[in-house]
């Protein structure tokens, strides 16, 4: 059996047909991180996605198991995290496309200028209004991206995708413009 902590898992189609019917009676955190697997997250990916405590190895197991998901292949060396970099750079192209937009980023002040205790709450914020708004682990990729960006500029790049999210929604929307006056004191 190859070694869990360094395989990247994709559904298969039995996994496919999980997500549709429920008809094996997963539990909801089995079931949440089948939803996640995409073919390009690893085992440290998905485990980062697990509340703490959580044992990421026995749920990839399970879902071995049941065939719902299969290995894709194995990371080359100690996991640095594929995802890490993936949505950064997806995201880095936002803030260009809707730099002319009306809630446009421009009048920010330089990402230098903020200090590590602006860019935690800024973190913080962000984490907050979408667990408050779309509702508790339902955005847990964004959650994940929010989290790990560790700078002001990490941190604008996400933006755009928390803007959206927050967008799709009711509440969000119309919420949206004062959520983004209070970000934007410490974005």
């Amino acid at each position: 059996m190859p070694d869990l902590t360094l395989a990247v898992f994709a559904k298969t189609p039995l996994g496919q047909q999980e997500i549709q019917s429920r008809s094996m009676g997963l539990a909801p955190l089995v079931r949440r991180i089948l939803v996640l697997i995409d073919g390009k997250r690893g085992f440290p990916d998905l485990a980062a996605l697990l509340p703490e405590g959580s044992d990421a190895g026995k749920i990839l197991q399970e879902l071995l198991a049941h065939g719902c998901v299969q290995v894709m292949s194995q990371l080359k060396t100690a996991p640095v995290s594929v995802s890490q970099e993936a949505p950064v750079a997806s995201t880095a192209q936002a803030p260009a496309a809707t730099s002319g937009t009306s809630h446009s980023r421009s009048g920010l002040p330089p990402a230098s200028s903020r200090s590590p205790k602006d860019n935690e709450m800024a973190r913080n914020f962000m984490i907050n209004s979408i667990n408050a708004i779309i509702g508790q682990n339902m955005r847990i990729s964004l959650i994940h991206d929010i989290f790990h960006s560790d700078t002001t500029e990490k941190l604008r790049e996400v933006y755009e995708a928390w803007e959206s999210s927050l967008a799709n929604t009711g509440m969000g929307a119309k919420r949206l413009p004062e959520l983004r006056d209070k970000l934007f004191k410490v974005l």
